[in-house]
């Protein structure tokens, strides 16, 4: 009988403590709603819908008030709408002909969005284990949001707990770009599995080997691909990491070098180069810059006017052929250079049937891989051209050629040309197999499946650090790194520097640099234009710091991803590599900050001050080779 009791009473308490709590989201009675965001920070203004579900009488229209103040309404479709900034704890009260509904709300503290991408950020380094960093990042906030939805600390933590797993990481799995990107790292793995089991990579490697002598001309062989394989940071990483891989490994170039060289030549190049996945996204977000502004200018002609300006890109891309030609290493890279054991894992898609397992019986035909890979290399740029041709404005003679290639890439679909060019370059692999009795369909399937299995532990990674930055979104922590900036009086000649600082610590604790150049470039565009106005800048000595800001925003969004350990391409880098991803991270950092800060005191500062280009770029480059002299120790 008392086991009976102890189990009813255990029911009547968890009832109680889950569903006996008045829900933030809404209010109800006679099913007319209150409808809030599922995260309400202090200070940000929101848009409130009371769902009167056909409770409203045109003679009779309700009365809403907040903390006894009336507010204006719209009415549209049964719904009121209106929009309130919320400073502090507030009682939201409608009143209608036969009912009064109250809602009590309590504001998040805006200081408390920059916690679950700090602590992420902490974990990550202390602990050196991303999953778990980025779920306390994740719980940290979603039990913040709970606990100022006034549950208690059980309940906050519970039901912030199973938010995790049922809004925050569903609904970054319900976004098509997210899928998309799964997707096609799923393809590549099981590409680069068919290539490696059929000898086709073992093949390309041989070839490759010849030229790549030594660690010198290996490094310098991955550079160089990761150049030419300008259009895309996701297929640049991807296709040069696990190509390279083998090579690199013969020649005991440490994973984390490699990973490295990938990561420093896929956003640097595909951020600065005139045909790329991402200069549509750019353009788009110039384009709301200068709409904001007035100016009759294109995006692309202030894009081209900007790159000049884009230090930190440009100077990483030089930065690391200077320690290629100086085989000098510092900090924890040399110390992974010295021992490259330590930075291997077994996971990637190399992690079955790599070329050094293929037997030497099956023939190691080259173009195998090279000709799969080409597939996904040029099957993209046809893909962009495709999704985005217009044929309207190709036969629109006052367009230079540049301007139809940028309006072509602004409307394609990057993530289908994508999806294409791999699942193409999947299917040329299996028919090469097969067709040439290498492997059968059976087994080539197998292998294929293989290396999606082998991608399980980025793609989980992939999800978690999406899930973070939606929780960053809802808690608005952009916003507070903004609002730290307004409080100050700042010269027009600084916003450069400024821009710089600020995009690379919201790429930093976002992980997107997309999402940071979404947020700023909006933002930080009107800023310095009207800053310019106020301090009487004539037209011409404005627009130089225009150009100068554009660049600085993509540079530090660039920078921040470099150094962030939840951003995707950081960890894409990792995955193609097959290194230890808190390792890539941290020999990462001081070469990316290092070019960051070169870039910030030879680059923006005086360049905002018309010091020329021509003198600023010598003295930067000048600079990067002592501190490698300087520092940098043979391995």
């Amino acid at each position: 009988m008392t086991k009976y009791k102890f189990r009813l009473s255990l029911i009547l308490f968890l009832s109680i403590f889950f569903f006996n709590i008045p829900s933030f989201s809404q209010d109800k009675k006679d099913d007319i709603t209150i409808d809030l965001p599922f995260a309400l920070v202090k200070d940000i203004s929101y848009t409130v819908t009371v769902n009167m579900n056909g409770k409203v009488l045109p003679h009779n229209a309700p009365h809403i008030f907040i903390n006894g103040i009336p507010v204006h309404y719209k009415t549209n479709d049964g719904k009121l709408t209106f929009s309130h900034t919320f400073t502090g704890k507030s009682e939201i009260i409608v009143a209608t002909h036969h009912c009064i509904i109250q809602k009590s709300v309590d504001p998040i503290p805006l200081w408390l969005s920059i916690l679950p991408p700090l602590l992420a950020i902490m974990m990550a380094f202390i602990t050196r284990e991303v999953f778990t960093s980025l779920f306390l990042g994740l719980l940290s906030g979603t039990v913040t949001i709970f606990w100022y939805q006034g549950f208690n600390a059980f309940a906050a933590f519970f039901k912030g707990l199973f938010s995790i797993v049922d809004f925050y990481i569903l609904n970054s799995l319900y976004n098509h770009d997210h899928l998309s990107v799964i997707v096609f790292s799923m393809l590549i793995g099981g590409m680069v599995a068919v290539i490696s089991a059929n000898g086709g990579m073992k093949g390309l490697v041989s070839k490759l080997a010849p030229y790549a002598k030594d660690k010198r001309s290996g490094q310098f062989i991955t550079w160089l691909l990761g150049i030419l394989i300008f259009f895309d940071d996701y297929a640049n990483t991807l296709i040069v990491g696990n190509t390279m891989r083998p090579i690199t490994d013969k020649l005991n170039i440490s994973r984390a070098k490699l990973a490295y060289l990938t990561d420093s030549t896929a956003a640097p190049i595909a951020a600065i180069a005139f045909i790329t996945t991402w200069i549509g996204a750019e353009l788009s977000y110039i384009e709301e810059g200068i709409e904001a502004i007035g100016i009759k200018t294109s995006s692309y002609s202030v894009f081209l006017s900007s790159l000049p300006y884009s230090f930190y890109p440009i100077l990483t891309i030089v930065f690391v052929i200077i320690l290629i030609w100086k085989g000098k290493e510092y900090g924890p890279m040399l110390k992974a250079e010295r021992n490259p054991e330590m930075s291997k894992v077994a996971t990637g898609p190399s992690s079955e049937g790599t070329p050094a397992d293929v037997s030497d019986e099956i023939p190691q035909r080259w173009y195998n891989a090279l000709l799969p890979v080409l597939v996904v290399v040029f099957g993209t740029i046809a893909g962009l051209f495709y999704t985005g041709w217009n044929s309207s404005v190709w036969n629109d003679n006052t367009l230079s050629f540049m301007s139809k290639v940028s309006f072509f890439l602004g409307e394609a679909d990057t993530f289908k040309a994508l999806l294409w060019s791999s699942l193409g370059g999947v299917l040329l692999a299996v028919i090469l197999s097969v067709t040439q009795k290498i492997l059968t369909l059976r087994t080539s399937v197998d292998h294929l499946i293989s290396g999606f299995k082998s991608m399980f532990n980025a793609v989980l990674i992939l999800i978690l650090a999406w899930s973070l930055a939606l929780l960053t979104q809802h808690m608005h922590t952009a916003d507070f790194i903004t609002g730290g900036l307004k409080a100050f009086e700042i010269s027009p000649y600084m916003m450069p520097a400024i821009t710089f600082v600020f995009s690379a610590l919201i790429s930093f604790s976002t992980g997107s640099s997309w999402g940071t150049m979404a947020i700023i470039y909006p933002l930080i565009m009107p800023a310095v234009w009207a800053l310019s106005m106020h301090n009487n800048l004539p037209h011409e000595a404005a627009l130089p710091l225009l150009y100068n800001v554009v660049a600085a925003v993509l540079a530090g969004s660039v920078l921040g991803d470099h150094c962030s350990p939840i951003s995707d391409t950081t960890i894409l880098s990792s995955l193609a590599s097959s290194c230890n991803h808190i390792v890539h991270v941290r020999t990462q950092m001081p070469y990316a900050l290092t070019v960051g800060a070169v870039s910030l005191f030879a680059g923006s500062i005086p360049s905002a001050y018309n010091i020329p280009l021509w003198i600023l770029y010598p003295v930067a480059i000048s600079t990067i080779y002592l501190v490698i002299m300087k520092f940098g120790k043979k391995v």
